[in-house]
């Protein structure tokens, strides 16, 4: 019998718990599950402060502490091209075979649309408060962002020193954009 495989791509800056859910969802659709990695080549900004290393590592433990089995998933990270035309090409080449897309992103659900893929909108668990935007606004601001991601991804921003760094790009965009304007 051939496996159901769906693929989920996302920048995970950080892994969040909305993230876990959403993945827990699909899990129980399909038989296994393509983890991307979006904007690999991003870090050190506000937007993107994890390197793709970085978020691997939060994703596959956190996937550990969950307890979801190794052989179900894949992660990969997923350069961007900037080049619509050929992205759904890109990812497949990176990827092994899938069926199932799931996104809410309007142009990569177009984008796989247009190349025949079943596309779905994963549900959002609490939008608001579980995204990567939120938690770094708490991460800058000294609030409490611990309670909006797995344990795991606690662990692995404190052993890199991740608040810091994100609180030191802060820092860093407020310089520039307060330069610009001299």
């Amino acid at each position: 019998m051939k496996k159901v495989r769906g693929i989920l791509i996302g920048r995970m800056q950080p892994v969040h718990n909305g993230h876990m859910q959403i993945i827990d969802k699909i899990l129980e659709e399909v038989d296994e599950i393509i983890i991307g990695i979006g904007s690999a080549q991003l870090s050190h900004s506000i937007k993107n402060p994890f390197t793709a290393g970085e978020r691997i590592v939060m994703v596959s433990q956190a996937l550990a502490e969950r307890g979801v089995d190794p052989t179900r998933y894949y992660i990969i990270p997923m350069q961007d091209i900037n080049f619509n035309a050929l992205w759904v090409s890109h990812v497949k080449m990176l990827t092994p075979a899938f069926t199932k897309v799931y996104s809410g992103n309007h142009l990569v659900k177009q984008l796989f649309s247009e190349e025949g893929y079943d596309v779905k909108q994963p549900p959002l668990y609490d939008r608001l408060q579980l995204s990567g935007t939120e938690v770094r606004r708490r991460m800058i601001k000294n609030e409490n962002w611990e309670e909006l991601v797995p344990k795991a991804t606690v662990n692995l921003i404190n052993e890199i020193n991740g608040v810091e760094r994100i609180q030191n790009l802060s820092l860093k965009e407020i310089s520039e954009y307060n330069n610009s304007y001299k």
